[in-house]
């Protein structure tokens, strides 16, 4: 897992802004950090630079000086740089090795070039099977090739303008390798108020895009054009046996050269892949966030659990203070990013690095089986498919409540109104903090494009894998382990087992309780209760962090966020939600921490240019 970056531009880019880039990887990366860069000419230069592929490498396979990026061919001729880890290659690799390929590395990397020296772009991509994000630069072709995985667990920015493009794992390192700085994007501070995250493909700022799941980017080094191209769409796929599909997904994301381990909670997801990983002879080291004195805290489960499946278990203590910490937190999630288990998990990766540099999660055990309990709320509407209530515009409104809250649901199609069972701010909030502002959508997801006819249920979860699942649960799993150079693999997201549990009947899926399907995979003495149990997630003490630690940060938070957002947002109408919440409004604690984020990584980002 690494850090990448690049630039293929049209006017010379000087050494210390391809550092500043680099210097924004280095968390991502801190094992080696190289880049390559070339003159008008074409020629290897080390001086101001047309054209550079920038690498920060953490390495997990093969570290040996050898394997480090950006890597080439023997020629010279087609160059990759890359961020992630694909499994099961290895046959491939003795097909390339038959047809004559001559591999210097034990690395993915290498597999990955060699494979596209052989095959070409779109039947590489069919054969890779893991997370990824990565470029590749064929000088034969004349093309530049940006890819991400078809989940979307790994980043990928990319800005094209006037004929320039540039591209990056975060927003952080792209800015210094573009020839001007853009300017921030209203549309992306409003979704980011409506969805505490800013979802593909806008970023912050205007002309820097995310390239979505699933994706690649094809950019023509003659032309100066780029075409988007899908490369990946789930297909269901029965297998004789998914369990066996299941052992092999979390079999070969065991395998590194580095140290393995696990984060483990109360849940049903992660006790799942402990219990598989005590069954094929991988007692990892698991891993558990602590917050002790509270009704939230699942270390005593999860210690149980690891004790009776033979897994050595670390409890990590969650700090109740995070003032010193809160501006590098802030930072290292690279744009506005306010959901509140974000932090917590940010100190755990920050420990677990210590032992570990690769670590497994059960992230995508709720989008698969339909897990969340808002599915089944959003599902009791459902009759009114089809059907809104006529309504010109949103009325603002603070903290809208009772027939107003319905009201502003029954105003957006079904499908837009599943947004609001996630806690960002709802369209008459977002009308309350920004009066002005003249285009405001009931919500910035993307939405599938489905057959008619397509049940509600797979309707909700197609959405969540469009937008929730890539854009909020793994953009944060990535982003907060990434930043202390900590691997985190998801073995539930494999996408043989997700074609697999797609090919599953209805009445396996989608059970009640949710995720029944897992039950056999694990000792009765730990499923029993499990599958009942009330779900917690991973909530922090937020309302002490609000009222202690960050509670200074509120006052003026207003005028800070009007000048911050070129008056985007009301300052008077900020600082009387902040009023609302201090005089006894608990339920706004996450949109005051939304705010107070916003604040944090818009003064940081608003500084001098690198």
């Amino acid at each position: 897992m690494c850090g990448i970056a690049g630039v293929f531009g049209r006017v010379p880019r000087p050494p210390e802004r391809l550092e500043a880039a680099l210097e924004h990887l280095a968390n991502r990366g801190p094992d080696a950090q190289r880049r390559v860069c070339w003159d008008h000419a074409g020629c290897e230069t080390t001086g101001f630079a047309m054209e550079a592929l920038l690498h920060a490498r953490l390495a997990i396979i093969d570290p040996r000086p050898v394997a480090d990026q950006p890597m080439s061919s023997d020629d010279g001729q087609i160059w990759i740089c890359y961020n992630g880890e694909v499994y099961g290659w290895q046959d491939d690799a003795k097909t390339l090795i038959t047809a004559g390929a001559r591999f210097r590395t034990r690395s993915d990397t290498e597999f990955i070039l060699r494979a596209y020296e052989h095959w070409g772009i779109e039947e590489t991509l069919r054969r890779l099977r893991g997370m990824y994000a990565f470029a590749i630069l064929d000088r034969r072709r004349g093309e530049l090739h940006l890819v991400r995985d078809p989940i979307g667990k790994k980043p990928l920015i990319y800005a094209l303008k006037d004929g320039e493009l540039a591209f990056a794992s975060t927003v952080r390192a792209i800015l210094p390798l573009l020839a001007e700085t853009p300017s921030i994007s209203s549309a992306a501070i409003d979704a980011y108020l409506a969805h505490r995250t800013i979802p593909a493909p806008l970023t912050l700022y205007e002309g820097v895009l995310r390239v979505p799941a699933g994706y690649r980017l094809s950019f023509d080094l003659s032309t100066r054009k780029a075409q988007l191209h899908g490369h990946w769409r789930p297909k269901a796929q029965a297998t004789p046996n998914w369990r066996a599909c299941l052992d092999e997904a979390i079999r070969l994301r065991c395998a590194a050269d580095r140290p393995v381990g696990l984060f483990l909670s109360s849940g049903i997801d992660s006790t799942l892949i402990a219990a598989r990983l005590s069954h094929i002879g991988q007692p990892l080291l698991a891993f558990t966030a602590t917050f002790p004195g509270s009704d939230m805290d699942e270390s005593a489960q999860a210690q149980e659990t690891a004790k009776a499946l033979g897994l050595p278990h670390r409890a990590v203590p969650i700090p109740l203070q995070i003032r010193d910490d809160f501006p590098r937190i802030v930072a290292d999630l690279d744009e506005p990013f306010a959901d509140p288990s974000a932090i917590p998990l940010w100190y755990l990766a920050r420990e677990t690095t210590r032992e570990v540099k690769v670590v497994l999660a059960g992230d995508g055990g709720d989008e698969l089986l339909a897990g969340y309990k808002r599915y089944g709320q959003h599902l009791r509407s459902a009759w009114r498919r089809g059907w809104r209530w006529p309504l010109r515009d949103w009325t603002a409104d603070p903290d809208p409540q009772g027939w107003t809250k319905l009201r502003q649901e029954l105003a957006m199609d079904w499908e837009s109104a599943y947004s609001l069972r996630l806690s960002g701010f709802t369209p008459a909030q977002r009308r309350w903090l920004q009066p002005g502002l003249t285009n405001l959508p009931a919500t910035h997801w993307r939405m599938p494009h489905l057959q008619p006819g397509t049940p509600p249920l797979q309707c909700l979860l197609e959405i969540d894998m469009l937008n929730y699942l890539p854009e909020y649960i793994l953009r944060k799993g990535d982003l907060t382990t990434m930043a202390h150079g900590l691997e985190l693999r998801a073995p539930l997201l494999d996408v043989n087992l997700y074609q697999a549990i797609l090919a599953l009947p209805d009445r396996a899926r989608f059970t009640r309780p949710a995720k029944n399907l897992f039950a056999p995979l694990i000792p009765e003495r730990l499923a029993a209760g499990l599958f009942s149990a009330k779900k917690r997630g991973f909530n922090p003490p937020l309302r002490h962090w609000l009222r202690d630690d960050l509670g200074e940060r509120l006052d003026g938070l207003g005028a800070r966020l009007e000048e911050l957002t070129h008056g985007q947002i009301d300052s008077t109408s900020c600082d009387s939600l902040v009023a609302r919440y201090r005089q006894s409004a608990d339920h706004l604690a996450e949109g005051i921490l939304q705010l107070t984020v916003l604040d944090e990584s818009l003064r940081q980002l608003s500084g001098p240019s690198p």
